[in-house]
Parts: C-alpha cells; structure tokens; sequence
C-alpha cells in the first residue's frame, strides 16, 4: 500500500483548530480531545493501525504569545513523539486560529506570519531529517465563506468573503515561499473541500448564483497558480500536492439541503476527483473524509471504492485522511461529536477505544489496495483550466 508522497496511503487526521468561538470563547481541539498530553500514545496507536502519516497542527497562539517570541514547548514534544512512533506528519501552521494582538485584514499579520513561518521550519528543520510536509494555511475558500459570509469562523465578518479569500492566500503564498527557503525539499500540502451544487430553479438568479457558489472553490488555488489575481505572487510551481475535504454534505442543492448519496442529483466522487485533477495536473489525496455515528464505515467504503475508480480512470490520487480520527467536542456546542476511529476518553493506559465498525472496515480496505503504487509522474507543464 505505497504512496508517492506519504508513508502510509491511509492516513489519520487530528483536529487541531484554535480559533475563537463567536463569543469570545477560545477553542483548542488538541488540548480538549487530550491530544497534546497523549500524543505518543495517540501516534502508537494510530501507527499500530497502519495509519503511518497524519495531519497535525502548530497552534500559533500559544507559540507567539508576545510579537517574535517563539515558545515551542506546545509542539516539540509531538514532533519527538512522532519520531519515536515512526510516524510522519504533516504540519498545518495556520489552521483557523491566530494570536490575539494580530488583525487578520493588516499587513502586519502577513509579515508576522512569514516569521513564524520561517521559524516553524527551521525548528522542524533542527528536529528531524525527513521530507518536511506543511501545510501554509487550512481551508481557504471555506475559511473565507465561514469568516467573511457566513458568521461561522473568525473573524465573523459579512460581505468580506473575497477580502479574506484574498489576504488567506496572500498569507498561503507567503508560508510556501518561506518554508521552500527554509529547506528546498519541503512538501506543500494545499487543503480546501470540493463540492457540488445543483440547481433546479427556473430563476437566472439562483442558476448564477449556484454557478458563482461552484466556481468560487477553485479562487484559492487559481490564486496560489497565479491564474488569479496575479499581483498576489502566485505562479504554477507553488502548486504541489492538492488535498480534497470530501464529507457527505459536500454536495447539496443551491439554497437547500444535501443531496443523499445514491440520488441521482449526486454526482460520484470518482467524477469529481476527476475535475480536479483534469483543472490542475497534479497529485491529489483526500485530506479529511469521514462520517458521523454508524455511517462512518459505510462512508469509508464508498470513498475507498470511488479513489479505486479514480485511480483507474488515470487520475492520481495519492492517500486517503480519516479526518478527525478521534472523537471531538463540537466547535458551536461541544457536543460530542461521534466521527472518529478512535474515542474522545482516554483510558488509564493510555489507550483510546476504538470504533469497531470502523476499524474492520479499514483493515478491510487497506486488504483491498494493499497492491497500490504510486502514480504520479512529474508532468512538464501545468495545464490551464
């Protein structure tokens, strides 16, 4: 089960968002999922599944928490557990939170984080001789809804989601540009969902604005290529592996609920994979997928089987993230929120218990695509959309 890029094709996702709730309220999901003081346990058991890679975050509030000053005490002791395990990570730096005396729309928070940047990867750099894998900034497109339109992420704003769009990616195009400085062999990780809306309206309007909502998933990659707004600095080589969040509400009609799996208004995800690769010509991995409650091992085996019709089809995808790989308190109501193969409880040992629908199931698939190999080939151009 080989991967052009990671040690495992299946990999495990810890939630690592730290942004602040509405209300003031800061979250940490790596502190509240106890991840932070059981992360060896966490990376031994998640290795012993054969999930050898995984995503997990810097939390840059507690890092910087005075301007230039880099406390690393939050992470060291999961880039020396990682070690330990024998498990790669790759790293988001920038995953929806910031520290409090910055103002996300200013100049300043690009040049701040383009320090952090440079010394998150030198750290990492002094810590460890592997491949470094990064992930600049989460999400972008999403981030830019959630924050500028929709009043569901920092900074709550309206009316100001192609502002944030625009200095999220500004932000992007900085943290690749630093890290690739900082050690040329690093691997950029670009993460953002990919979904698809149907309209049935007879209305011009909402086909417009359902067409507008579509092909607004692809302005933070058209903007890191440079196909889009250019003056940001983006140019084609920033483009590397490109990671697709793929849930089931990732497709849904224009103003209306999710369409179910099996309707036939649902376009399969091996379509989908397909319109990505062919807009971008480069690697995919699905970044986060997985399902809530007793849907998750049947979610697995329609994403398993759909990257298998992908792969067949000649589009290169790379790994699979089961993302959260544990139990978490929800963001709006900590909730706890049943998505994980692994519980949000830590027993005296150390251990988690383990979903055991969902670990068969994954034994199951990691059997079926035990004879993957890589395929991606380097091309000598990238494709215009």
């Amino acid at each position: 089960m080989h991967s052009a890029f990671f040690d495992s094709f299946f990999m495990a996702g810890f939630e690592c968002s730290s942004h602040r709730r509405i209300s003031g309220k800061r979250l940490d999901l790596i502190a509240s999922t106890g991840h932070d003081v059981n992360v060896a346990n966490d990376y031994a058991q998640v290795a012993a599944h054969g999930l050898r890679t995984v995503r997990d975050g810097f939390r840059w509030h507690l890092i910087e928490q005075r301007p230039g000053e880099y406390d690393w005490s939050s992470v060291l002791p999961m880039i020396r557990a990682a070690k330990a395990n024998g498990v790669e990570v790759v790293w988001d730096l920038l995953h929806y939170g910031w520290p409090d005396d910055l103002d996300i729309w200013t100049p300043e928070f690009i040049e701040r984080f383009r320090a952090f940047a440079k010394a998150a990867a030198e750290m990492v750099r002094n810590e460890t001789d592997s491949v470094p894998i990064w992930c600049p900034v989460n999400e972008i497109s999403f981030w830019a809804w959630a924050g500028g339109e929709a009043l569901r992420l920092q900074p709550y704003a309206q009316g100001r989601g192609e502002d944030l769009k625009v200095q999220l990616a500004r932000a992007g195009i900085v943290g690749i540009n630093t890290v690739r400085e900082v050690d040329s062999r690093a691997r950029i990780l670009h993460v953002d969902p990919m979904i698809h809306i149907v309209c049935h309206s007879g209305r011009k309007a909402d086909r417009d604005a359902a067409a507008a909502h579509s092909a607004a998933q692809w302005h933070a990659l058209d903007m890191i290529a440079g196909r889009l707004r250019p003056e940001l600095g983006g140019s084609q080589d920033l483009l590397d592996i490109i990671g697709i969040n793929y849930y089931p509400d990732n497709q849904f009609y224009h103003g209306g609920a999710s369409i179910p799996l099996g309707h036939h208004d649902y376009k399969p995800f091996s379509e989908l994979l397909a319109e990505v690769y062919a807009r971008y010509d480069r690697p995919l991995v699905i970044s986060e997928t997985g399902a809530e409650g007793s849907a998750r091992p049947s979610w697995l085996h329609y994403v398993v089987n759909q990257v298998v019709e992908a792969r067949e089809a000649g589009v290169p995808v790379e790994g699979i993230c089961l993302y959260p790989i544990l139990d978490y308190p929800g963001w709006q109501d900590d909730r706890l929120c049943p998505v994980g193969l692994f519980s949000n409880a830590v027993n005296p040992d150390g251990s988690r218990d383990a979903y055991a629908p969902l670990a068969r199931e994954l034994a199951f698939q990691q059997q079926l695509v035990k004879g993957f190999t890589p395929t991606w080939e380097q091309p000598s151009t990238v494709r215009a959309a």
